[in-house]
């Protein structure tokens, strides 16, 4: 029985993934729960409830229950205590005050008592495994890791991704608009967060997350991972089109360059895992002007002008590039907002000479009003001199 003990614990280490250590203190627990579920006082309430111990040796398998009480010239409380003529039965050489180890009753445990130290033993190991999961997962919180579709929640959306040791959980708002992901898909998804409650492990994962983007790039290029090449910033509109600011550290490495890889391979890599969204990917500038100016991309720019402290611009592109620049539905400006952190107007050509005409007539009008000069610049005919 011993044996089979130890062959038992050597199992539920590799397949549960929990100590032989944690797993004897489970077993300890369960023992002392199901002694003191055995003796019960008159009034049901528990014999001994804080001397009681139990023991397992982890080499042969072995237990035994026992109780700790201190030897005692007068025994007020019998279940604490034990007198120094009985305590000198079993220890010869003890003395009052000193707490000595009395093995529990040898009587076999009821079917009740057994039962209740089972259900607190499986508790103890569900507990164990649900702590070294967390601890596994929690660890990985903010990263990137691989799962497979289990299923779809018909109530809420929700669609539940193996992660292998547990489930993560892709709530709809995280899920990339468009995106039809089926039964056994194999999927990479962002960690936004782990939860550890007392009544469940929740692993909160996302496929829109701006983050998301970056981490690919990060597992793709080797001079972002050793930290050559930096991504500065990230606009994303999920399944559609993410704009991405990238600075190198080192003069002869091009940032842009980098991430695109040779024939695009690189880029298209994390496209692909993006099932086809846009990536636009630009250098940074610590230059407002010039930000502004790449982030438009791939519209050209014939001037910027920003304003640091309201973080706003103006930007003038040819009239052929206004829809361009502007984008579908204002998202290539929008992002390129988002990217910057500036609020961004754009004018085509026309647009800024109409405005500058309108800005030099004002002018004009305001000096020729001017008092002591007619409309041909000359003084008043009383000022002039015979």
């Amino acid at each position: 029985m011993a044996r089979e003990l130890i062959e038992a614990l050597e199992i539920l280490e590799k397949e549960k993934d929990i100590s032989k250590e944690a797993i004897l203190s489970a077993i300890e627990s369960s023992l002392v729960t199901a002694y003191k579920n055995q003796y019960r006082r008159a009034d049901n309430s528990l014999l001994a409830a804080e001397n009681v111990y139990a023991k397992v040796d982890e080499d042969t398998g072995e237990f035994f229950v026992y109780a700790e009480k201190v030897v005692a010239e007068e025994v007020e409380n019998p279940l604490v205590e034990i007198s120094l003529e009985d305590a000198r039965s079993i220890y010869p050489s003890c003395e009052v005050g000193q707490i000595i180890r009395l093995a529990a009753e040898s009587q076999e445990f009821s079917r009740i008592a057994t039962q209740n130290a089972k259900n607190v033993l499986l508790q103890s190991l569900r507990e164990k495994e649900k702590d070294n999961v967390y601890e596994k997962f929690h660890d990985k919180e903010k990263q990137v890791i691989t799962g497979v579709v289990q299923r779809v929640n018909e109530n809420n959306n929700n669609i539940i991704i193996n992660l292998g040791k547990a489930d993560g959980i892709l709530n709809e708002k995280e899920q990339v608009k468009g995106e039809r992901l089926r039964f056994n898909d194999r999927i990479k998804v962002y960690v936004l967060e782990v939860k550890n409650t007392k009544k469940s492990l929740k692993i909160l994962v996302s496929r829109t997350h701006p983050e998301f983007v970056k981490k690919l790039f990060e597992a793709e290029v080797a001079e972002v991972t050793d930290g050559t090449v930096e991504i500065m910033s990230i606009a994303r509109e999920a399944g559609s089109r993410t704009k991405m600011a990238v600075y190198s550290n080192d003069p002869d490495v091009d940032a842009v360059g980098a991430c695109v890889g040779i024939n695009g391979m690189r880029v298209n890599a994390v496209v692909n895992e993006l099932r086809g969204e846009k990536i636009d990917i630009v250098k940074w500038s610590d230059d407002p002007a010039v930000l502004i100016e790449n982030a438009l991309s791939p519209a050209k720019v014939i001037s910027v002008i920003a304003d640091e402290d309201e973080r706003s611009a103006t930007v003038i592109v040819p009239d052929y590039q206004l829809s361009l620049a502007i984008g579908k539905d204002g998202q290539n400006a929008r992002l390129a907002a988002r990217l910057t952190g500036y609020k961004i107007d754009i004018l085509n050509e026309t647009q800024a000479a109409d405005i500058l005409n309108e800005i030099y007539e004002s002018e004009y009008e305001e000096d020729s009003e001017y008092e002591g000069y007619d409309e041909d610049g000359y003084e008043g005919e009383d000022d002039i001199e015979e």
